[in-house]
This record gives C-alpha cells, sequence and structure tokens, in this order.
C-alpha cells in the first residue's frame, strides 16, 4: 500500500532547513530509497517517494511556517541538480501507476506556484548543476529561475527525442504559456538532447537569472532577499503542527475522524461520508490558531485529500465515487462564515486554499462522481461544493419516515462565489451556468436561505429530484450504469464535460497534455520492446513505427 503520511524527520530524499524568513529544500535522493525495488535514483533522478515528501514539505512550509517568505529549491549533490523521473521506473512501472504519478507530481508543482502566487511564499528554483525533464520542468514551477553559469550546467526537455514521450508534468505548457518562450525556439529546445545552457538559456526566457559558480550563494541570498521583501506573511507568527493522520483501514472501511469512506468491490464503488462540526467552528483568528490542526475545517479537507490519494493508488478499480456528507447545516455554515470573515488571517487563508487544491484533486482523479443528498446531509457552502463537483447529483424530494429524519435542504454561502475556484479559474456554479448568467445571479439571490428539492432542483443547483418512491431505483440504476461502462470512455467523458469556459495553464496541463501523454505511453514506439524508453541506456537504437497516425 502507497501510503502519503510523512514528516521531515522521516525525509529520506529532501533536506529542510530554515534560516530566518528564508528555506532551502535541497533535493538529495538516496540512490537505494526507491519506493519499489528494480531501479537506482541515480543523478537525483526521482520517483514518487521523492515527490511524496516534496509535497509533504511544500504544505508543511505554508501552514507550521508562516515566517517563511521564500524557499529556495536547490540540490543537494555537488554539479548536478536532477535528470527528471527516474527512467527504468517509468520503463517497468504499469500504466496506471504512471499515469498517477505525473497527475500526483504535477499537482504538487501546482502547489507550488499557488504558494507563490497566493500565499506570499515565494519559490526561487536555483540550477547549480544539468536540469534535465522532470528536474527542468520542477524549476518552471518556481517564481523565478537562478542556473549556474558554468559552461557545462543546461536546462533540457529530453523526453521526445530520447524516450518517444513527453514531459510528463507541464514542461511544454509552462514553456510557452508561463514563461511565453517563442514557440520556434521551444520546438528547438524541445526536440534536441542536450538543451541549453548560459547566455542562450537565458535570451531565450529558459531561466530568470546567470549567476557564475563562485558568485552562485551571493546571488541565491540576495535574489532570495528580494522575494522576502515582496511577501506579505506575518514576521512573528507562530505556526500550527500538522500532526499525523489519525485513521483505521478494514478491507471495507476507512476511517478518519470527521471522514468514513464504504468500500463495495462487488460494486466497484467508494461511498464517502463527510460529517460536519459537531461543535461551532472558532469565530476568532486567534481561536482558529489555538485549535491548529483540529480546527474542524482544516481536519476535514487534511483527511479528505488523503482518502482520495489513498484511493487514487491503491484503489484503482473501484471507479464510482459516492459523495454524501452528515451533520447540522447550521453549524456547517457557520464554519464557512468564520473563513469567510477571517479571509485575511494568513492561517485561515491557508485552510480555504487547501479546500481548493483538494476540490481540484477529487475532480481530476479520473472517476465517476455521484453526489445524494439524503435527509441527515450537510451539504451547504464548502460541503455542497462537493455536489457541485459532481458528474450527477440527487437530493431525496421528501423525508426520512424510518429515522424521523426531515426533508433534506442544501444552502448556498459566500464560499459558493469565490474562494473555491476549479482549474479553469471559474467557480463550480459559474461553470455549471457558463451560458446562463441570469441563472447564476438567481442562485446568488438565494444564498443563506435553505433551498429543498423543489427549490434546488428549480434552480438548477441539482441533477434530479426522485420522491421516496423512485429514489432506490434511480440510485441503483445510476451506480450499476456507470460500472458497465468502459471506464477508458468514462474518465475521457468526464474529463471533457467537467471544465467548460476558458482554458488556463492549469487546464491545460491536465486536460490536453494529461490526455496526450496518456496515449503516448502506451504506444509501441515507447514502451515496446523495440521503444525508447524499454532501450534507454542499453545503447540499442529503438525501431519506431513511422506511420504519423
Amino acid at each position: 500500500m502507497i501510503d502519503f503520511r510523512t514528516a521531515p524527520e522521516r525525509y529520506r530524499h529532501w533536506r529542510l532547513t530554515i534560516e530566518g524568513r528564508v528555506a532551502t529544500l535541497a533535493l538529495d535522493v538516496a540512490e537505494d530509497g526507491g519506493l519499489v525495488p528494480g531501479y537506482t535514483l541515480k543523478l537525483n533522478s526521482y520517483d514518487l517517494g521523492v515527490d511524496i515528501e516534496l509535497h509533504d514539505a511544500v504544505q508543511r512550509l505554508r501552514f507550521e511556517h508562516p515566517e517563511v517568505a521564500a524557499v529556495i529549491i536547490t540540490s543537494g549533490k555537488d554539479r548536478v541538480f536532477s535528470a527528471g523521473a527516474n527512467i527504468p521506473m517509468l520503463a517497468t512501472s504499469p500504466h496506471g501507476a504512471k499515469v498517477n504519478f505525473c497527475k500526483f507530481t504535477n499537482e504538487t508543482r501546482n502547489a507550488i506556484e499557488e504558494a507563490s502566487a497566493r500565499s506570499g511564499q515565494r519559490y526561487l528554483c536555483v540550477i547549480n548543476g544539468p536540469a534535465a525533464g522532470g528536474g527542468y520542468e520542477l524549476a518552471l514551477a518556481a517564481h523565478h529561475i537562478l542556473l549556474v553559469d558554468d559552461g557545462s550546467s543546461a536546462v533540457s526537455l529530453p523526453e521526445v527525442p530520447l524516450l518517444a514521450v513527453l514531459p510528463g508534468t507541464g514542461g511544454l505548457t509552462r514553456l510557452v504559456d508561463k514563461r511565453r518562450v517563442r514557440r520556434d525556439r521551444a520546438d528547438f529546445f524541445c526536440t534536441t538532447g542536450e538543451g541549453a545552457r548560459g547566455k542562450r538559456a537565458l535570451d531565450w526566457g529558459l531561466v530568470d537569472e546567470l549567476a557564475p559558480r563562485s558568485k552562485l550563494a551571493e546571488a541565491t541570498g540576495a535574489r532570495a532577499d528580494a522575494l522576502v521583501a515582496l511577501s506579505d506573511r506575518p514576521v512573528t507568527a507562530k505556526g500550527i503542527t500538522l500532526t499525523p493522520l489519525m485513521r483505521s483501514f478494514t478491507d471495507t472501511t476507512l476511517d478518519w475522524p470527521h471522514l468514513t469512506v464504504t468500500l463495495d468491490r462487488a460494486a466497484r464503488t467508494a461511498r464517502f461520508c463527510l460529517k460536519g462540526p459537531d461543535t461551532p467552528t472558532p469565530s476568532t483568528a486567534e481561536a482558529i490558531h489555538a485549535a491548529g490542526a483540529a480546527c474542524w475545517p482544516l481536519a476535514l479537507a487534511r483527511a479528505l485529500d488523503d482518502a482520495i490519494l489513498h484511493l487514487r493508488f491503491n484503489e484503482p478499480e473501484l471507479g464510482t465515487w459516492i459523495l454524501a456528507t452528515q451533520g447540522d447545516p447550521s453549524l456547517a455554515s457557520a464554519a464557512d462564515g468564520a473563513l469567510l470573515s477571517l479571509a485575511d488571517d494568513w492561517l485561515v487563508r491557508e485552510i480555504t486554499l487547501l479546500w481548493k487544491r483538494t476540490l481540484k484533486r477529487l475532480e481530476l482523479s479520473s472517476r465517476s462522481l455521484i453526489a445524494l443528498i439524503e435527509p441527515g446531509s450537510c451539504f451547504v457552502g464548502t460541503m455542497l461544493e462537493l455536489a457541485l463537483a459532481a458528474d450527477r447529483s440527487y437530493v431525496l424530494d421528501g423525508g426520512d419516515a424510518r429515522r424521523n429524519l426531515p426533508p433534506p435542504t442544501i444552502a448556498l454561502t459566500g464560499m459558493n462565489f469565490g474562494p473555491l475556484p476549479t482549474c479553469t479559474g471559474l467557480t463550480r456554479l459559474e461553470c455549471r451556468f457558463l451560458h446562463d448568467p441570469a441563472a447564476l445571479d438567481t442562485a446568488k439571490a438565494a444564498q443563506g436561505r435553505p433551498l429543498d428539492a423543489p427549490d434546488a432542483e428549480a434552480l438548477g443547483l441539482v441533477t434530479f429530484a426522485p420522491d421516496d418512491i423512485d429514489w432506490d431505483d434511480e440510485v441503483r440504476l445510476a451506480i450499476e450504469s456507470r460500472a458497465a461502462m468502459s471506464p477508458d470512455a468514462l474518465t475521457a467523458m468526464e474529463a471533457n464535460l467537467r471544465f467548460p469556459g476558458p482554458e488556463t495553464i492549469e487546464s491545460k496541463i491536465f486536460a490536453r497534455l494529461s490526455a496526450w501523454q496518456n496515449w503516448v505511453f502506451q504506444r509501441g514506439n515507447a514502451v515496446g520492446e523495440e521503444g525508447a524508453l524499454k532501450l534507454y541506456g542499453t545503447g540499442r537504437q529503438p525501431s519506431f513505427d513511422r506511420d504519423r497516425v
């Protein structure tokens, strides 16, 4: 089982040090520290285990170190930055493992970019040796790239000429969209294995700054100080500790304090039940800080994120995720009110941004999502985003006489109108009513009041509102039909339908690039017995099928 829980004292591949307002993450990969046997992580090449540690470090810097305003990513090895994703690991991994690896790695890169853009914690990548493939893609996620100008250090994306695949974590898109490299130059750069160094790398916009090796430390310090000066992070604030996630697993049930996931392997489903707060969420910044990782919005977001990652990697055949909630809607609404009213507080900002990232991870998980709004539900504001993210949502029109529960309601809060956008930059309501602005205005006018099934259906906030006579059959047919269809076709269909409207760098990476990377990684030219990925390092030349399909 792949476990995403770790902590700095357990890192094998990264060294985290903090000096005042600057943190340094030094990549020093243990060659024998692969997540699974069968390959050696030479030249600071990485696998999923390396990136799990990076993900943890990025998260901890945001929550545990509010004083940190600049983060330096560099190599802990002499004269080598990173050779990128480990080639033998990719060559021997099953296809699904490769896709999940690339997706998770890019989500971590996105979190780095978000920290620079939204959290006042800007990343500086200091490339102190050759940076190839995924190593350069890591640099591309930084706010500023400093390359040592020593005649041998270079940046490169050699995947097309050497491996017959594409850069797996957004390198192509970030090159032309983020760094605005001219496309003819990008074409040359991506089809030459040696990449670019020194003046060409700077002139073409592949890096932001050069420094001779003799002055690298001085240049790094000056640039880090400049980034610190741009930050709004509090100098004297005390961070909170991201305590270890407590959970218990059986063969059919996954439990966290505020979340239970029930697995039905015969039906190929996982049913999420997110639990609303049992007590009022603190209404002051001081009280939220004192509650720390136990504060309900943060605790639930961390649990949901962990559950999503666990199911993605360890339960790939559970293709339908059923989203349910339970709890007191008034307490959930009050929790949203606290997050909104205290939005300028650094910790509250980080809690909201974690929800934003987690909801994006849910939508990008290649699973069918069905929301069930039943008596006792708590689909309010932030938790309503689960239903708005779902491919379909069902609300029961009526109560539950057996449990003496009234009819379910939903409610919109300010969290539904801006703080939690999708990867396109639009809110889920804006995606829903993309071509019907009047419907969006009507939904805004309904903010704050409980909406029963007829109201929710009339406002377009749910898909269906069956009564108790039809409920069981309609839900059963929806779930069974999903299990009967091709998972490949469903994944592609859902990805096409979930993100209407404008494209962003992020949506391009996950839609356009991920789709092509997924396809290319199955082609014989890459992974066949005579393919480039399989033969890399053997001295043998690949044999390509030349048909340009």
